[in-house]
């Protein structure tokens, strides 16, 4: 329940405090004084988006506090589901800054919008006129319902299990639009990779067979060029080697004379040693050369589908096409797999559907069983209100659609008065039978929900005279278990509560501010009779005032 809320610079309020009691509040004020300014700092708490325009002052900074008593509403969930830490008594602030930006907090630490609003609805419940009208909607009718069935538990199951069979349904679907797509691809695929397959491209050194195609292509030239190298190195003649030899046998006759005559020698001996060890290569490596047509043909097609390939895939080396056949090796297997993927797919979403399906049974009979209990108890209250003759028909229809609160259809069909064929409720039932069947539902679910505070936001329209005393009567029975707030123009209710706060305005040094005070009893004598008779209040209006009062 709502302990305080305290208001700065919003709209005509510059600073205000208010201490709320349990059990049945009333504000009263006359239409403009600023009752609706209330509700509209109060949104703002339970998650409303700011508006800049609300602030009263601009250049100053908008502060709206609650204060919420919630140790015996068993929220705790709610807040952890949030990640927020949880405090019997939790206080919110919404701050609005002169830059437009706004804050929250809960508890002192920083919440963003969607926690807020995440939190909010568990705290207060605000009834407008606009609710009203969401009384003619099948998803506030359905929560109505599943309200008195006590289907939170199911409804929980349902939606994670319908989540589940939608996740898995859309894999199914995008499963089936891989393999449309894959089989168009498939064929060419497998050729791509059965080429490069066929190519035994593992362990190729393309730069080794490149040269051995050199080499081999041009055996006899090699030949022919090494010979004649070795022996310009061995000829007894002239032969660089034999030359050497000769120059390096008459250094030594000097390289005793002097260490640069020594150094010379060794100089030329190591060339010498050099060149005979080049020698001999040279030859080893001519003698080993030999022309091979069947080698040179088989390396030259192995070369020519290396080349064909890179140039196909658009690559230059060996890694590459071994990289592109592994991708194709994947898809192929992918594509190979998506049947039996398919397979086990559609299982699993037979075997989900199944489950929500059950469910959805489940939900619906507990409606069905539900529905004769609120049907009558509805149709009680109304008869108290002055509607002896209303008579609803909830025509629940189980479905195969799948839809986000079950598997169920309903039309709630209305009428006031007897010989008068049923209609839907948002045509046939007018503005003041649209409130008195609000309040009967709001009744009802008193019984069957735990909600810190509600707030009715001038319910009582269009109800007057002996009609509006039982609403009171109805609203004070309400605010025995529960905390209810009543914003209202009616004195037979306003007579009821007990606290009564009066809302008005007032000029301040040529400035309009809205004032809240909480009415002793004689002023709610004054208030309640200006109620019934206008400002000028006469003996009879205080008689009446004092004779609800009591």
């Amino acid at each position: 329940m709502i302990t305080t809320i305290s208001i700065k610079n919003y709209a005509l309020i510059e600073d205000i405090r208010m201490d709320f009691n349990d059990g049945l509040t009333i504000i009263t004020g006359e239409t403009g004084a600023g009752k609706s300014i209330l509700l509209g700092a109060l949104s703002l708490v339970l998650g409303k988006r700011a508006d800049l325009s609300s602030m009263k002052d601009a250049s100053k900074k908008c502060v709206i506090e609650a204060e919420f008593a919630i140790e015996k509403f068993k929220l705790q969930t709610i807040f952890e589901e949030n990640d927020l830490d949880y405090d019997a008594h939790t206080i919110i602030r919404r701050e609005i800054l002169p830059s437009g930006k706004s804050r929250a907090f809960i508890n002192d630490t920083p919440v963003t919008l969607s926690q807020l609003q995440a939190v909010g609805p568990h705290l207060v419940d605000i009834h407008s006129q606009h609710e009203t009208l969401s009384l003619a909607e099948e998803n506030y009718q359905m929560k109505v319902i599943d309200a008195l069935a006590d289907n939170s538990s199911l409804l929980n199951t349902y939606s994670e299990q319908l989540q589940r069979y939608k996740t898995t349904s859309e894999a199914l679907e995008n499963a089936k639009i891989e393999k449309s797509e894959a089989s168009k691809e498939i064929d060419y695929n497998t050729f791509l990779f059965t080429e490069l397959e066929e190519a035994n491209l593992e362990g190729i050194d393309q730069g080794d067979l490149e040269e051995t195609y050199e080499t081999l292509s041009n055996a006899e030239e090699i030949q022919e060029t090494l010979s004649k190298v070795v022996q310009l190195f061995s000829e007894e003649q002239i032969g660089t080697l034999e030359t050497a030899k000769e120059a390096r046998a008459a250094l030594n006759q000097l390289k005793n004379y002097g260490s640069v005559y020594n150094s010379l020698w060794e100089r030329l001996n190591s060339v010498i040693i050099e060149l005979d060890d080049l020698s001999e290569e040279t030859e080893q490596i001519a003698t080993s050369i030999e022309a091979d047509p069947q080698q040179l043909l088989e390396i030259n097609e192995k070369l020519q589908t290396l080349h064909r390939l890179q140039q196909k895939h658009n690559v230059a080396t060996v890694s590459e096409l071994l990289d592109i056949k592994n991708e194709l090796e994947t898809s192929i297997t992918n594509t190979n797999n998506l049947d039996a993927r398919i397979e086990n797919l559609e299982k699993e979403v037979i075997t989900l559907q199944g489950e929500v399906r059950k469910t959805g049974g489940l939900i619906h009979n507990s409606r069905e069983k539900v529905i004769p209990k609120l049907k009558k108890k509805l149709e009680a209250i109304l008869a108290k209100l002055g509607l002896p003759n209303a008579r609803f028909d909830f025509k629940l229809i189980h479905t195969e659609t799948l839809r986000e609160n079950g598997t169920d259809t309903l039309e709630l069909l209305f009428t006031a008065n007897k010989g008068t064929t049923m209609g839907s409720i948002k045509k046939v039932a007018s503005g003041g039978e649209m409130s008195r069947i609000m309040l009967a539902v709001k009744a009802v679910l008193a019984e069957y929900q735990t909600l810190p505070t509600l707030i009715f936001d001038e319910i009582d329209t269009g109800v007057s005279g002996e009609i509006a005393n039982k609403m009171a009567a109805i609203m004070d029975g309400m605010s025995q278990g529960m905390q209810l707030v009543s914003i209202t123009h009616l004195p037979q209710i306003a007579s009821k509560g007990a606290q009564h706060i009066k809302v008005y305005k007032e000029d301040v040094n040529n400035v309009t501010v809205t004032r809240l005070k909480t009415l002793t009893q004689e002023e709610r004598i004054v208030e309640i009779a200006q109620m019934i008779g206008g400002k000028k209040v006469t003996d009879s209006a205080l008689a009446h005032a004092k004779e609800l009062l009591n």
